[in-house]
């Protein structure tokens, strides 16, 4: 069979594993002209990439559709679609507010998020893993973090929703639904108000941090800090959702892994799905010159996508990569990205899934997935679920 690989094509949304090992073995740089994309898939083609902004940019975005790919894709991504020196700036800037002290005060309060969420979905046997928790849980998490209102929580999630969710039985997402471009835009409204009013009161949160972060005299404008709390929709939000999915289908598959992971493995439960099946399957870069590699030269513009997920199951560096093992060292995952951009919330996601599987797996003994009902998310570069029907057997 010819070798073809399409992020829009919903069989490789389903399950890109197989055509990913196609790529690696037959075309390491692979064109897609329709797309418009070439495409690295080995592990050492992508360290290397995602380490040299000098020929591999960030500055038209991290994610191909129209509605993000462009000069317009710092208003989705904030630093992450910026090179130096903007992007060390913003970044140095932002990572003033987003400390590790921050993040770490926030588990006695994850904890109770999560109880709350899981209480009422625990109380029969059934329940959908993604609906009735994984999208609830990380949406009060990060109003929690930013300092949301308690009173305006529920409407911070119903667009975050609306900006995340895509209708599984809809055609190819080929770009954002109207929609959802009409909740970014109601989200950036809120946090524009909420931003003026801050700026008058602090408060011990992000958005607070963000409006005192200082370099000398240099500080956020109002519009970089509402582009960050943007991004944070996506990156905070939408990877945590997918990754507490990924690592419930997983470990279902894998029996002995489960066992192990609900008696108390939950760190190596979450290091490897972050590398088994990552929720960020791939990250955009257009080339500031020609490039050359394995023979194949991409030229200077042209908009590549790196395979995260591919490099995380590559042989040359995961001995037995298909298998979901607790046991394996997963030091050279790039579920997080690297080099500049590796992402400046990888603790925060860390411990939001370590505490969301930790509550559970102190409840539940056993699950099992109704996996022919099972919807998967239409995502160009996120893989995961919508919906995860569940039935448990209940600690006693």
């Amino acid at each position: 069979m010819d070798l073809v690989y399409s992020p829009y094509d919903f069989d490789t949304q389903n399950d890109p594993y197989p055509v990913y090992a196609r790529l690696r073995e037959e075309a390491p740089v692979y064109r897609n002209e329709a797309d418009d994309i070439w495409v690295l898939s080995r592990h050492a083609d992508v360290t290397e990439s995602l380490k040299d902004t000098a020929r591999f940019s960030s500055r038209n975005g991290l994610r191909i559709e129209p509605a993000f790919w462009g000069p317009q894709a710092e208003q989705f991504f904030s630093f992450v679609a910026m090179d130096p020196p903007k992007h060390t700036r913003m970044r140095g800037l932002v990572s003033r507010a987003f400390t590790q002290r921050r993040v770490q005060a926030l588990e006695p309060r994850l904890r109770e998020i999560a109880r709350a969420y899981l209480e009422p979905a625990l109380a029969g046997e059934d329940f959908d893993m993604m609906g009735d928790f994984a999208a609830r849980f990380p949406t009060d998490v990060i109003s929690e973090l930013v300092g949301v209102p308690e009173a305006d929580r529920d409407k911070v999630r119903d667009l975050g929703m609306a900006i995340m969710y895509r209708d599984p039985s809809g055609g190819p997402a080929t770009d954002l639904p109207p929609e959802a471009l009409q909740a970014v835009g109601a989200l950036v409204g809120y946090y524009t108000e909420l931003t003026i009013d801050r700026a008058k009161v602090r408060r011990d949160d992000l958005l607070s941090g963000l409006l005192d972060a200082a370099e000398g005299e240099d500080r956020l404008t109002p519009e970089e800090i509402v582009g960050v709390l943007i991004l944070l929709v996506g990156a905070g939000i939408e990877t945590t959702m997918l990754l507490l999915g990924n690592a419930w289908h997983a470990a279902w598959k894998h029996p002995e892994a489960r066992a192990a992971a609900l008696g108390g493995r939950v760190d190596d439960w979450v290091n490897e799905t972050l590398r088994y099946d990552p929720p960020s399957q791939t990250l955009a870069r257009t080339t500031n010159e020609d490039v050359e590699l394995h023979g194949v030269t991409i030229p200077e513009g042209g908009r590549v996508l790196l395979l995260a997920g591919s490099a995380n199951r590559d042989p040359r560096v995961f001995t037995d990569p298909e298998a979901f093992d607790l046991d394996r060292d997963t030091g050279a995952s790039v579920a997080f990205g690297g080099g500049r951009h590796h992402c400046l919330g990888a603790n925060l996601g860390r411990l939001e899934a370590r505490v969301a599987l930790q509550e559970i797996a102190s409840v539940v003994a056993d699950y099992e997935i109704d996996d022919a009902k099972a919807q998967r998310v239409r995502s160009i570069n996120n893989h995961g679920f919508a919906t995860l029907p569940t039935r448990v057997t209940a600690r006693r």
